[in-house]
């Protein structure tokens, strides 16, 4: 879904052929290969992410400008892919002005004269000769290209890596850090199933919060689980002086209200909803992960899963954040992703 997102943000009237890769591997094999003057990078990818598509670009002198589109908006996310060469950043979802404006600025398109910038352009040398002698039918195969089937559940991941960057930028901020983003995991799980879609292993003591939301037509209930060594990290890190039982409970309600809070804002701008949040509840302590959800089993009715782990940099602090959806919700967040598969 991001790449037809960028597909179709670009400037109808570019004389361009697009070559789409899932990862950062089949980049650099596309980019050897001789495709792509102009790369548009994700950061959060699987196999091979942005940084270090970045790092085998500089160190393999591949011809390429880039531009980074990403839903990983930490300062100190842009500023490393600035320092590795890229010339720009976009965060998701990038919007055909942007777009436009990156374009003309560094001299990569001129707009023709109804075409509208967002910002003055800096610069306006003209587009590659390359460029130029495409063709027409270049324009069919790149507009045909870009409508590729996309699947819910492509949708339900994308939606989440954007949310996911909103609340990883607000960790960075609250702890100071860099907080390492992964690729969101999707599943459709009954209740019971879900100590098998965590990463904790099922010995690992943990401790974990719920919260409820809902908003039109979509609600649930999402966990913050945490290693119980992570805790102390992390209230060190937020500058608590005492680490004390009363301490991490407090750690534990105000991160999830924090990250959650961020996180449905994330999802609830790109499916224009508003969600409420209930107040966070404990449930359980220092208890294995594979206990701690049977023992709490019964409160959920839920289809689908969404799983985001965060990892802060440096740090041996891992945290789970689980969004479980019901079957109803499943119904009304694919109704509101149709404009997007469109």
């Amino acid at each position: 879904m991001a790449r037809k997102q960028i597909a179709r943000s670009l400037p109808p009237n570019w004389p361009v052929t697009i070559t789409f890769a899932g990862n950062g591997q089949e980049a650099l094999e596309a980019l050897q290969a001789g495709h792509g003057e102009v790369m548009f990078l994700d950061l959060t990818m699987p196999v091979m992410d942005g940084f270090e598509t970045l790092e085998n670009i500089r160190k393999l002198d591949l011809p390429t400008m880039v531009v980074v589109v990403s839903g990983d908006i930490q300062e100190k996310a842009r500023a490393r892919v600035l320092s590795l060469g890229a010339l720009d950043f976009i965060k998701k979802p990038a919007e055909p002005d942007t777009v436009l404006e990156v374009l003309t600025r560094f001299g990569l398109y001129t707009p023709s004269s109804d075409e509208t910038l967002t910002a003055a352009p800096q610069a306006t040398k003209s587009v590659s000769d390359t460029q130029s002698e495409t063709t027409q039918s270049d324009l069919s195969s790149r507009q045909s290209s870009s409508q590729f089937e996309v699947s819910s559940f492509d949708c339900y991941q994308e939606i989440t890596n954007v949310a996911m960057g909103r609340a990883g930028d607000l960790l960075a901020k609250l702890t100071g850090e860099f907080v390492q983003l992964p690729v969101p995991k999707v599943n459709m799980l009954e209740p019971s199933e879900l100590h098998m879609a965590l990463n904790f292993a099922a010995e690992e003591s943990i401790s974990a919060v719920c919260q409820g939301f809902i908003g039109p037509g979509i609600s649930g209930e999402a966990l913050l689980l945490f290693e119980d060594t992570s805790i102390n990290s992390m209230a060190r890190l937020l500058h608590y002086s005492k680490i004390t039982p009363d301490t991490e409970v407090e750690v534990l309600t105000d991160l999830s209200g924090a990250l959650l809070g961020a996180i449905l804002n994330g999802l609830g701008e790109q499916l224009n909803i508003t969600f409420s949040q209930s107040y966070p509840n404990v449930l359980g302590r220092h208890s294995p992960v594979s206990q701690l959800i049977d023992a709490n089993v019964k409160r959920w009715n839920t289809t689908l899963t969404i799983e985001v782990t965060y990892q802060i940099e440096n740090f041996d602090i891992v945290c789970d954040v689980l969004l479980l959806f019901t079957a109803d919700s499943v119904r009304s967040i694919d109704a509101r992703l149709e404009y997007l598969l469109g």
